[in-house]
């Protein structure tokens, strides 16, 4: 039977074909009025797709680059900072402050878990130079309370230097809402492979003027990932190194189709993506419970994925080989030592109703045959039609 490769994973997502147009037809040199033209598009466009009034900042990286950049450029060797971490992500800033010689003091949750609010305020101190978490933990299907956390670091008492929030809402930005300004989140950091629907290579985000304020203050090394560099050539519609152009133009076929979504209002379109998400999320929960299939995340669920639990006797690795080669779908794996534990199924960007009850069918006959148990074919399938339709009634 024909496959079609497909991707349900939490990044990279599917492509949008409109930029994949953009991508393969742009050829213009970066120092040109061209690109310059472009890159003034983006980075408005990708302001209103935040929702933000601060400066934004596209870098030719990965979201983790842009990650190392907020360590980077806001801490000082031997500052205090404090990370919440519940996952692999939340982990990697951990490593990331250790690497520039911070000294760590975290939160922690176990996976599948979110963080607990009251442990936060427990470990706030004003002492405490940046706060960094993840929007969703895309390692465990969690989210996190990006706002009641917010809520804690601005009630610290206002004295120099203050304490900074940083978020990591890669795969959180275009499936949660996220009010920057209103909740003082001091950078948010988003990656092209996710909602945006483009390939990996473009990291972008949101910078409030108090990070700003710090990074004159910051001792840490930096180089490429320097932002006020970064800053200072996008104010003259530029980057400062060599930028991956045709990303750019990728992106900007991206936010004019999320700008459609709107009817004209790119932040209307940004709400109707998130609604999507969510909608596709809350889809896939009521099919996989309908299997008799555990959520791995089943108190926080984010609406950028689903981590479903292997169920008794089965190895998560054997389920995705079983996508992969029985249907061309390809799912995630659980990471590092949840690997054969668990599976993802995503929810980011370019997917839709169709795209969700076929890969609930596939998971029918994919959990059957890894069990050896009895599934009544299109349980799954109906769950997620109920709620589809109880939702656009």
């Amino acid at each position: 039977m024909l496959k079609k490769n497909r991707l349900f994973t939490p990044g990279p997502t599917p492509l949008l074909p409109q930029a994949q147009t953009a991508m393969a037809s742009y050829g213009a040199h970066h120092r040109t009025a061209d690109f310059r033209a472009l890159f003034t598009r983006v980075l408005a466009g990708v302001k209103e797709f935040i929702g933000t009034n601060n400066d934004v900042l596209v870098l030719s990286s990965s979201g983790t680059g842009f990650m190392e950049a907020s360590v980077s450029n806001l801490t000082s060797p031997g500052d205090l900072v404090l990370v919440l971490t519940a996952g692999k992500f939340g982990e990697r800033w951990t490593s990331l402050a250790k690497a520039f010689g911070c000294v760590v003091e975290t939160v922690t949750a176990p996976y599948g878990e979110t963080i607990s609010l009251d442990e936060v305020r427990r470990k706030l101190t004003p002492e405490i130079r940046c706060v960094y978490v993840q929007a969703t933990e895309s390692s465990t299907g969690a989210r996190h309370d990006v706002e009641g956390i917010a809520k804690l670091v601005r009630g610290l008492p206002d004295s120099l230097p203050g304490t900074l929030l940083v978020v990591d809402a890669i795969t959180g930005l275009g499936t949660t809402h996220l009010d920057v300004d209103a909740w003082g989140i001091d950078v948010i950091i988003g990656g092209s492979q996710k909602a945006l629907m483009i390939p990996p290579g473009l990291a972008y985000g949101a910078i409030s003027e108090r990070a700003w304020q710090r990074m004159e203050r910051a001792k840490s090394p930096r180089y490429y990932f320097d932002l006020r560099k970064e800053r200072k050539s996008a104010a003259k519609a530029e980057t400062a190194y060599t930028p991956a152009t045709s990303l750019f133009a990728g992106l900007a076929a991206a936010l004019d189709y999320v700008r459609q979504m709107g009817d004209g209002n790119l932040a209307a379109g940004r709400d109707a993506l998130i609604a999507n998400a969510e909608l596709c999320a809350a889809m896939t929960r009521a099919g996989v419970e309908a299997l008799g299939l555990k959520l791995f995340a089943p108190r926080s669920p984010a609406a950028a994925l689903t981590a479903v639990a292997a169920p008794a006797g089965a190895d998560s690795t054997a389920i995705c080989k079983r996508f992969r080669e029985q249907f061309g779908a390809v799912v995630a794996n659980g990471q590092a030592e949840m690997k054969g534990q668990l599976f993802r199924i995503a929810h980011i960007g370019y997917y839709d109703y169709l795209d969700t009850v076929g890969v609930l069918a596939a998971l029918e006959h994919v959990i059957a045959e890894a069990t050896g148990n009895a599934v009544e074919f299109g349980c799954a399938v109906r769950a997620a039609q109920e709620v589809y339709s109880k939702a656009v009634r």
